[in-house]
């Protein structure tokens, strides 16, 4: 598991296009048969991926974590962005496929994934916060998924949001988390922009097309930078930054965050013509 620590608006505002990429960007989510982890000090969330091909996978239980197993006082939330796979949890089996879930609560003691089938493998996108109340652990389909629609192609950002973990869906401690899927002939998302000083927040993107990428934006609204982001790479957002992109073309991500309340509508917005 590896570690990424704070960086201060200050430094940030100093940083070369390298130091914001080893500071905010997980390049490497997704490794044949290993679970990647980064735990990230910006509201203790750790940032993942499991990718059973060959072999089940097991969870198991860094030393940082100084706990008696991974999900001793954490919670977990686990959407697939891959082929049909399945996530054990204590005995109980979960079979999942692409864009559908599971949520895991606190407690939850032995965790291990799996694929269908080797030439398909389920891609199992992980995040897991710190949790202080037990909640069960629960399937959802993406059938099943609340989904708002938002934007317009004028704008170039016309998109589907999908609420997984949230205060109207799946229950959680803290930790909440969705998707967000752009229309053809669409770019941009989370525009206009925002902070939430209350949560931190993370990005995976996927469904990037091997030929293209997106041009994420953080930093604060009048002092922002920028990076070049490709299919299954991960960011970390502070809850000062605002975390925008736009891309060659259209994709999806996975947002999560974790932090003071679960209020999906819980953000500051930054004017369009404002932002430097």
């Amino acid at each position: 598991m590896q570690f990424r620590f704070e960086s201060s608006r200050n430094e940030v505002s100093t940083f070369t296009t390298q130091q914001i990429r080893d500071n905010f960007l997980i390049e490497n989510i997704f490794s044949e048969d290993q679970i990647e982890l980064t735990y990230s000090i910006y509201d203790r969330m750790i940032i993942g991926g499991a990718m059973p091909k060959n072999k089940t996978l097991t969870l198991g239980n860094p030393d940082k974590l100084k706990a008696n197993f991974f999900l001793e006082r954490r919670e977990m939330g686990i959407i697939n962005v891959g082929g049909q796979g399945k996530v054990t949890a204590d005995g109980v089996e979960f079979e999942i496929g692409k864009l559908s879930a599971v949520y895991l609560g606190k407690g939850t003691e032995n965790v291990s994934f799996s694929s269908k089938s080797a030439n398909d493998p389920a891609l199992f996108y992980i995040l897991s916060c710190p949790a202080h109340a037990t909640y069960p652990n629960v399937k959802l389909e993406k059938e099943n998924v609340i989904t708002v629609n938002m934007g317009a192609l004028e704008t170039s950002n016309h998109r589907t949001i999908y609420k997984y973990i949230h205060q109207e869906g799946i229950q959680s401690c803290q930790l909440v988390m969705g998707l967000t899927i752009l229309e053809p002939g669409s770019v941009w998302n989370t525009m206009p922009s925002h902070v939430h000083d209350r949560r931190m927040e993370a990005y995976l993107y996927f469904d990037v097309d091997p030929n293209h990428a997106v041009l994420h934006l953080l930093g604060e609204p009048t002092a922002t930078k920028h990076m070049w982001v490709h299919n299954h790479q991960a960011i970390i957002s502070p809850p000062w930054s605002i975390h925008s992109g736009s891309g060659t073309k259209n994709y999806s991500f996975i947002w999560g965050m974790a932090g003071e309340n679960k209020d999906y509508t819980d953000m500051d917005f930054s004017q369009i013509k404002e932002l430097r």
